[in-house]
């Protein structure tokens, strides 16, 4: 197949074209001298001609002509004609044999963001299915953002919603990244850094949770040889140096890995394969170890033709090498998510050298490196790859769920983050179910996992079956049991310790519409006051209102109020905004412009605010103790106490979150507060310190008990109801006559 008309040379000089293109030539950034680059699409006919029939290569081939037409005189940085780019995209899709549809799509990926081609125009030429696809990978270049991040925010969301519905979407991406971090050398050093982070951030991860693991190598390295230069040239020197110094070491492991594997009649196929440079960069950084004492550059691969073999061949090489004890891992009983199977071990080889085997069938193999492409790559083959789709499928759908309980694209950005990081566990339903969270999971994620209904009304958890803290992490091989009440809603402070997207988005789903009301009104005091300390009147004119909400993308002033209570926006900030858009005979006094929300009048806490206003769980304020509030994103209002060392340590890193609060003067509630007693253990001091707690007019929630290894001295931990500080004081000093009792204090995490 030749994919170039006759009359067609792909060069960077520029033919008679439609207007919008040549607007877009003059747009580019070239060079003064463009280099000459010429583009050749043998590579890609030559793969395209092996595997799509002859209807489809054409369908193929209109999408390319059309595609170099409207990228004709458009340069790329590198001085290269741009449909270079789109040519390339597609070779890297036709590696994995992607179908005509996503070729086509390949091809055309740039053409809306920049040529200005509506997507009815490729539907109409190419059909909806292809306008799809290239729609999901278009940039929302029309919308106006309020910031940068915003809109890289809400491209991500648009392109992962898109991919929930074709996952080709995202495979295609992922070659357009690729082949863009390939030729970044031609970027200047700050948008090297900032694609850079992006693809690390995001992408990385991707192609990791899609088991593309050839390119998640390659876009990892790519990645850290633009955000750390100086360290990747220094790293790869060193690398080269070993390769040379351990060839030998290399050779007599190989050699003897295959004789023993002859002898043992396995038929198998061995091979070495290096570490990446950010995979040994990563393990220096986390282990603190030089180059020196990373000794493991190098592992072996072996490749077996059955799944009972890949047993057979890690007691094989048990047997001629010792291993190394807790470095085994069991990917085929129980694969990670992203479907990758093989069996790895550490053992110590020749001169006491640590050398990792990964050992696997071809079929896994094809797995581990094409992950959800494999579908298309060896779709007409034997292999059975239904779990690994059915599982792609699951974690697509969960990006809608996300998305239908999200407020924001930020927001939801956020949440798929955190579900993109590799590392998982695994543990158990009671009916002996497997479920995959990420690492540091909590038992609640694993309630939000099942369902979120289930995860809205947990009350309690059983790990083991023992009873167990919702914030508890699980480890491999829990056994987790969930108990729910009806009744019971989700609680603001569940957001400080849950690990899963969905987990996250649900929770604060819940809050935004359960609680509208009172983040409303903390919000409307909250900007009152910020206002006052401008010197701005609080009641602001209509005109000012609608600037206000069209420049801060906000429905009504009641989102605006709600998304400063719940702490997604500073009351400051858009006071400072405000000042900015009022006329002058709003401004009651000059205003000051140095003032900061510590300068504020305080916000008064009465503790029956509800949901708006928290008490940090980490040092329990009570009425009569110092106090400051922390706005947190989504949580509202946190209440510490000024001496509070977690809020020492946040307020160095957002000082901006920070404002005065106060008490006020009548509060007709009960306050949370844990004491910790020595005592003697002896008969019966229980009974008697909870008897003096309930005469000292307090209320106990929860009690703890510790023994020491001589069982002579126990101590005592409650979480009790109090009033107030003076209430507190009361209480201390009648707990300390109790006999048995040596020491009564308050306790603080």
């Amino acid at each position: 197949m030749n994919l170039t008309p006759p009359d067609t040379t792909l060069s960077g000089t520029p033919k008679t074209r439609s207007s919008r293109a040549a607007t877009k030539a003059q747009e580019a950034a070239v060079p003064a001298t463009p280099a000459p680059g010429v583009a050749s699409v043998s590579q890609l006919s030559a793969k395209l001609t092996d595997y799509l029939t002859a209807s489809e290569l054409k369908k193929v081939k209109e999408a390319y002509r059309f595609s170099d037409e409207m990228h004709l005189g458009q340069v790329r940085k590198s001085g290269e004609p741009y449909i270079s780019h789109p040519i390339a995209v597609a070779e890297i899709c036709a590696d994995w044999k992607l179908d005509a549809q996503a070729i086509m799509a390949a091809l055309l990926h740039d053409v809306m963001e920049d040529q200005d081609v509506k997507k009815d125009e490729l539907i109409e030429r190419f059909g909806a299915p292809v306008a799809s696809l290239v729609d999901g990978l278009s940039k929302l270049e029309k919308i106006e953002f309020q910031t940068l991040i915003e809109a890289q925010a809400e491209n991500f969301r648009k392109m992962l919603l898109a991919m929930a519905s074709d996952v080709r979407v995202i495979l295609i991406k992922l070659a357009d990244r690729l082949h863009n971090m390939r030729t970044l050398e031609h970027m200047t050093p700050a948008k090297k850094r900032r694609i850079a982070s992006e693809t690390m951030e995001v992408y990385v991860p991707i192609a990791h949770r899609l088991g593309l693991n050839n390119i998640y190598r390659e876009l990892q390295d790519l990645a850290f040889s633009h955000l750390y230069p100086v360290r990747y040239r220094t790293l790869s020197k060193a690398v080269k140096a070993a390769r040379g110094n351990r060839r030998e070491v290399v050779k007599k492991i190989l050699e003897s890995v295959k004789n023993t594997l002859a002898i043992a009649e396995l038929p198998a196929e061995v091979y070495g394969r290096e570490k990446t440079l950010y995979g040994i960069y990563k393990k220096m950084r986390s282990k603190h170890l030089s180059f020196s004492q990373v000794l493991d550059v190098y592992g072996f691969r072996v490749v077996v033709d059955s799944f009972a073999n890949c047993y057979v061949a890690l007691g094989t090489l048990h047997g001629l090498y010792k291993p190394m004890p807790g470095k085994f891992k069991d990917y085929i009983a129980i694969r990670k998510l992203n479907g990758y199977q093989s069996l790895h071990t550490t053992l110590i080889g020749p001169y006491g050298t640590p050398v990792e085997f990964q050992i696997r069938t071809q079929e896994m193999h094809r797995t581990a490196e094409s992950g959800v492409a494999a579908h298309w790559l060896y779709k007409n083959g034997e292999s059975n790859l239904s779990d690994l789709q059915q599982k792609t499928h699951a974690w697509l759908q969960s990006l809608l769920d996300i998305q239908q309980q999200t407020g924001d694209s930020a927001e939801f950005l956020e949440h798929v983050k955190v579900d993109l990081f590799p590392d998982s566990v695994y543990v158990f339903t009671p009916k002996s179910k497997i479920i995959a969270l990420p690492r540091g999971a909590t038992a609640l994620d694993f309630a939000y996992t099942i369902h979120t209904g289930i995860g809205d009304h947990t009350v309690s958890v059983k790990i083991n079956n023992e009873a167990a803290s919702l914030r508890t992490e699980l480890r491999n091989g829990d056994i987790v049991e969930i108990v729910t009440n009806p009744d019971s809603r989700p609680s603001p402070t569940w957001l400080a310790f849950v690990r899963t997207g969905k987990a996250r988005s649900a929770i604060r789903h819940h809050l935004r519409t359960i609680n509208l009301n009172e983040s409303v009104e903390l919000g409307r005091e909250l900007l009152a006051q910020a206002l006052t300390a401008l010197n701005i009147q609080p009641d602001l004119p209509e005109p000012t209102v609608e600037k206000l909400l069209n420049e801060s993308s906000a429905k009504s002033m009641d989102e605006l109020y709600a998304d400063i209570g719940i702490g997604k926006r500073m009351a400051a900030l858009v006071a400072r905004h405000i000042f900015g858009l009022v006329d002058d005979d709003l401004v009651s006094l000059p205003a000051n412009p140095n003032a900061t929300p510590g300068e504020l009048d305080p916000v008064t806490i009465y503790g029956s605010e509800g949901v708006s206003v928290q008490l940090a769980p980490c040092c329990l304020p009570i009425p009569g103790d110092q106090i400051i509030g922390q706005l947190r994103r989504d949580q509202g209002l946190i209440v510490h106490t000024s001496d509070c060392a977690g809020a020492k340590r946040l307020r160095g890193k957002e000082p901006d979150r920070w404002i005065a609060v106060q008490w006020g003067g009548e509060l007709n509630r009960r306050f949370d507060c844990r004491i910790r007693l020595l005592i003697n253990n002896e008969k019966g001091i229980l009974a008697r310190v909870a008897a003096e707690i309930g005469e000292s007019d307090a209320n106990i929630s929860y009690v703890g008990m510790d023994e020491d290894e001589e069982h002579v001295m126990t101590q005592l931990r409650f979480t009790i109801q109090i009033k107030d500080r003076v209430h507190l004081a009361h209480l201390i000093r009648n707990l300390r006559r109790v006999m048995g009792v040596t020491r009564v204090e308050r306790e603080r995490n």
